[in-house]
């Protein structure tokens, strides 16, 4: 078998559009399979040969009493060597309450006497051994839908190649938050900022004419190549060392001009050194 990706996370986090995204790609997925029903599942997929090679199961809070069987699963499938993936899909309080206010749907945990709010602690304090145990958290608070399937298909569009490192690069804004998945986090607020130069103003790093700006700059020439520099020393080494996602993350003020502009530029050197990468911008499109 190729690949076993497990979704897990909290209610509203995006984990059913994400089992839709796998099966796009070409995925056998099942969602809320018992965990206990998971070892027998993984032994029936692996014996199907190019046909099942790649598989996503979907488990949550539904799972009940039995949720707390997943973690010495895992570590039993593990320990046999299974491609087995864990993801952990999470998202901020605030957005939980609005998706399930706008959906209108019930969180699985409500019932006489609890409130959303409740129930979204007490979701918490049951999928945390599951976070713990996850191979990515992924935050999908500041993504949108167009956002995840790209993400999802840098990161498992193609067949799984062993010692393959995955890189997310994330552009943020440090006054709405350093990104809680980031693996690496660099900040360029030293660099000249476009949002004092007028005509840049209303534009932002993903224009031609921001980024020539920054990088008519020695400051930031010299930190890109840095950079690139870095990266190129530590990727090879983290993906020896069995890491397969990455993400590194760029931030400056407000997440418009400098960390979008550098953000892309690492995207492009790093799919020339032939690594799969791919590029959100988190505060994007922020007043």
């Amino acid at each position: 078998m190729e690949r076993l990706v497990v979704i897990t996370g909290a209610s509203g986090s995006g984990k059913s559009l994400a089992a839709r995204c796998l099966e796009d790609l070409g995925f056998f997925c099942v969602d809320n399979l018992p965990v206990l029903l998971i070892p027998p599942f993984y032994e029936l997929i692996a014996a199907g040969g190019e046909r099942t090679s790649r598989a996503a199961l979907v488990i949550d809070v539904r799972e009940g009493e039995f949720l707390h069987d997943f973690p010495e699963i895992l570590q039993n499938l593990r320990a046999k060597e299974a491609p087995v993936t864990l993801l952990f899909f999470d998202c901020s309080e605030e957005t939980l309450k609005r998706r399930f206010s706008e959906t209108r749907r019930p969180h699985p945990m409500v019932e006489p006497g609890i409130t959303l709010e409740e129930a979204l602690h007490k979701e918490r304090e049951a999928l945390a051994p599951l976070r713990d145990l996850a191979d990515r958290i992924i935050d999908t608070t500041r993504f949108n839908v167009h956002e995840l399937r790209s993400f999802l298909k840098a990161s498992f569009g193609g067949r799984q190649d062993k010692g393959a490192l995955n890189v997310h690069v994330v552009s943020f804004g440090f006054k709405y938050g350093v990104p809680s998945e980031a693996d690496l986090v660099f900040d360029v607020r030293f660099l000249p900022n476009p949002y004092f130069v007028e005509e840049l103003r209303p534009l932002d790093g993903t224009t031609d004419d921001v980024r020539r700006f920054l990088l008519s700059h020695e400051e930031t020439k010299g930190f890109q190549a840095r950079l690139h520099d870095l990266l190129d020393y530590l990727l090879p080494r983290y993906a020896g060392e069995g890491k397969s996602y990455l993400t590194v993350t760029l931030g400056c003020t407000g997440g418009k001009h400098r960390s979008v502009a550098l953000a892309e530029e690492l995207v492009r050197h790093l799919e020339r050194r032939g690594i799969s990468a791919v590029a959100t911008h988190r505060d994007l499109g922020r007043e």
